[in-house]
């Protein structure tokens, strides 16, 4: 039987890298899905779907995302309690408002596998509302989406 010649990375084997994304002026869906894809590693030559790669992306500026459409009125998320009558509406424009990190991270999550290792790839996102972040001393790399 032969060997084959995939080459595999283990999580220390990897030098961690970081990426700042601007997102003031951008669409959401399409810059959460290029996120959601840093983060599962897929821009790495060495991509296997069972680990997840040192790759740490912080978005600044995510208060000034764009929504195409009516989206900001139309789109409602919903969540249970899981009591009688527990069910709670609530709009995009309402979370957006409330706090716009929270909402980003949440659609980056829902184009995240659905699996066990979701919780550590959202854990390598670092989203903030405003230009300001605390992550300088790793000089991420800035790129465009």
């Amino acid at each position: 039987m032969t060997k084959r010649a995939t080459k595999y990375f283990y999580e220390r084997e990897l030098k961690p890298q970081w990426f700042l994304i601007d997102a003031e002026g951008k669409i959401a869906g399409r810059l959460a899905s290029r996120v959601a894809s840093l983060l599962i590693g897929k821009s790495l030559p060495c991509y296997t779907p069972n680990n997840v790669p040192p790759i740490f992306v912080v978005v600044v500026n995510v208060g000034k995302l764009q929504f195409t459409g009516k989206k900001m009125k139309d789109k409602i998320y919903f969540s249970h309690s899981g009591r009688p009558g527990g069910l709670k509406k609530r709009s995009l424009g309402e979370l957006f408002r409330e706090d716009p990190a929270v909402l980003f991270v949440r659609i980056v999550s829902k184009m995240l596998p659905k699996n066990k290792l979701r919780t550590r790839q959202l854990a390598h996102l670092k989203v903030f509302a405003g230009s300001e972040h605390p992550y300088w001393e790793q000089e991420p790399v800035p790129i465009e989406s």
